[in-house]
């Protein structure tokens, strides 16, 4: 049978680039090699986090699914630095390990243009250098119009404990053996990255009264535009923060010898995640901290195993009880799964096109941790945005980019594709250089309206938008029509602000730092609270809102000078060779993304630009 669209992988990207193209009326086969896994959390079953919030806010934001599962699926959530400023605000949620994944199936089975196919793809189908279907393992050939790969962990993976190395997936799966040397066989250059995992232990084995409990927000949060906060605000499950102790890294040192990564093989190859290291890697790394940091957290309330957070490691089994049973209040825990580290093929990113389809084999896509990336929001986004362009190729219509002053969405893709990646790319708030304007409350105003005209928000969603743009923009000019005068005055002292001798706005004075916009509330009309919020927000950091926009409008100035896809780099004899090297690597698309790449430098760029003016097109 012949699809529109083929997606390869069931995780996070694979549920997320389905769900897109056959919500845009394309007829989609999602093909896993177990249908039991999709939307799995081998990992953590937490989603959110810092950055990483936000990344799911628009994901909902463009019409994506991650927001609104978690929201069902929730069993702990908290603002990260709620003290702080609003760049770098998140929300980070503990999602039931067993509801998460069971709600996302019951989603994909549901829609429309959607099947599902439980296999393992070997081979990608290639004529005229364009993908064109998939070759199953057993021999089986699938066609459609264009094919993406979402395959996570699962390219010739390897499951590292002590001096074991097991081919297998991260439960035990047969993993993709063959698909990589596919596409090294049609060029493409493949990295060996490694991740890790730590154990879970049984809830009923801690001794929690030598931890510090951590418990979920008492204000209801929401990662999606569209519902309602539906779990119960006082029933929410704790999370248990305790540390590493002497025991613990003498116990590591002794054996580095016997961990996978510390010499038990000799022939790994994957580098693993920098900001999410194994616990050798922290002991090693940071000899001179007498602990670190560990978090048990809950995985479902249906079993009691309990997530040990930053203790990820692939030390031999008896090492791992040893290690654990150092830990204070985990003397006597019953370790339910040990940790391991697991190996895997990905596709080194700057092979891709902004638009996530690969340079080498037109209407091929990727997505997810098979570019480098770590992290169930990181694929997700990919395979949102992999999804929507390969259905905007079907369309004739021209791809998705997102802007770095637009998204996180944007700002990790065009690192992944300009940049490349050494290690598995996590995102993180200091990666993005207009973060005041990428925000977890704006999420919706910058990126519904995408969603809106590709089709995948409806036209009562989006009248909910534009609605609550019309709120901000009258709370915006009552403030700034409404004026306290010096009669006031009473009340500015209640709140310990300084006494006015004239009138004042109310816009003016919320700038005030010690004013919050809810003190104002009964000068003014009703408006919901979100709108309360952005107002506010606008107002209080207005400067640094000004300053950051004039800046993206520089940056924008350099994306706007286009790079001809046809310049030939090695006509430019002054170039530097390293840059020259990057630039035919990378083929950036624009002046601006070429000033991104690592090793072009701004005398590189001037000689590109004197090229283009006066001797491009003149040879």
């Amino acid at each position: 049978m012949k699809y529109e669209i083929i997606v390869v992988g069931g995780g996070h990207a694979g549920c997320e680039a389905a769900l897109a193209s056959a919500r845009k009326g394309h007829k989609t086969l999602l093909i896993t090699g177990n249908i039991d896994n999709i939307a799995d959390m081998p990992c953590n079953p937490s989603i959110g986090g810092s950055a990483k919030g936000i990344v799911v806010r628009e994901i909902d934001a463009l019409g994506g699914e991650m927001g609104k599962n978690a929201d069902k699926s929730l069993i702990q959530i908290k603002m990260l630095n709620s003290g702080k400023g609003p760049a770098v605000r998140a929300l980070r949620a503990q999602a039931d390990k067993k509801t998460y994944p069971e709600n996302m199936i019951k989603i994909l089975r549901e829609t429309p243009n959607l099947e599902i196919l439980e296999a393992l793809v070997k081979d990608i189908i290639v004529n005229d250098n364009k993908a064109s279907g998939v070759i199953l393992e057993d021999g089986t050939e699938i066609t459609s119009e264009a094919v993406i790969l979402t395959t996570g962990t699962y390219l010739k993976a390897d499951i590292l404990i002590g001096d074991i190395r097991r081919r297998e997936g991260p439960h035990g799966e047969k993993p993709s053996n063959y698909l990589s040397d596919s596409l090294k066989e049609n060029g493409f250059e493949i990295k060996r990255l490694k991740t890790g995992t730590p154990q879970r232990i049984d809830k009923n084995s801690i001794d929690f009264s030598k931890m510090r409990r951590e418990d979920g927000d008492k204000t209801y949060h929401n990662f999606s535009f569209d519902m309602e906060p539906i779990y119960d605000i006082d029933n929410q499950e704790p999370c248990y923060l305790t540390y590493t102790s002497e025991k613990t890294h003498q116990i590591i040192n002794d054996n580095l010898n016997k961990s996978s990564m510390y010499g038990g093989l000799d022939d790994i190859e994957g580098i693993g995640p920098r900001y999410c290291p194994s616990i050798e890697d922290k002991v090693v790394r940071f000899a001179d901290k007498e602990k670190h940091q560990l978090f048990l957290e809950p995985e479902s309330l249906y079993f009691d195993d309990m997530y040990l957070q930053g203790f990820s490691t692939s030390m031999p089994i008896d090492i791992q009880d040893k290690m654990v049973h150092s830990l204070p209040g985990l003397e006597k825990a019953k370790i339910l799964k040990y940790g391991y580290a697991i190996e895997y093929d990905s596709v080194y990113p700057t092979q891709l096109k902004s638009s996530l389809e690969t340079k080498l084999i037109e209407n091929l896509y990727t997505a997810g941790q098979i570019n480098g990336t770590s992290g169930y929001e990181e694929a997700a986004c990919q395979g949102l945005i992999a999804g929507i362009n390969a259905s905007l190729k079907l369309e004739g219509k021209e791809p998705l980019i997102l802007k770095r002053n637009e998204a996180y969405i944007g700002v990790l893709i065009d690192d992944l594709v300009t940049k490349g990646i050494r290690d598995p790319y996590r995102l993180l708030t200091s990666r993005a250089e207009y973060r005041l304007l990428l925000r977890h409350d704006n999420a919706d105003l910058r990126l519904r309206e995408y969603g809106h005209e590709i089709g995948l928000i409806d036209e009562k969603k989006y009248q909910k938008l534009l609605n609550k743009r019309e709120s901000i923009d009258n709370l915006i000019k009552e403030l700034k029509e409404k004026k306290l005068t010096p009669k006031n005055n009473d009340f500015l002292e209640q709140l310990n602000s300084v006494k006015i001798e004239d009138g004042i706005t109310l816009y003016n004075l919320l700038k005030r730092p010690e004013i919050n916009i809810k003190d104002l509330c009964k000068y003014l009309n009703n408006y919901e609270e979100e709108v309360y919020e952005q107002a506010s927000i606008m107002i209080k950091y207005e400067g640094y809102i000004v300053k950051a926009f004039k800046e993206v409008d520089k940056m924008l100035e350099l994306e706007n000078k286009k790079l001809p896809e046809d310049i030939d780099y090695d006509k430019m004899h002054n170039l530097a060779s390293e840059a020259k090297q990057k630039l035919k690597e990378v083929r950036p698309t624009s002046l601006g993304q070429a000033m991104r790449i690592s090793g072009v430098n701004p005398a590189d760029i001037g000689v590109l630009m004197i090229y283009l003016k006066r001797d491009y097109k003149h040879e």
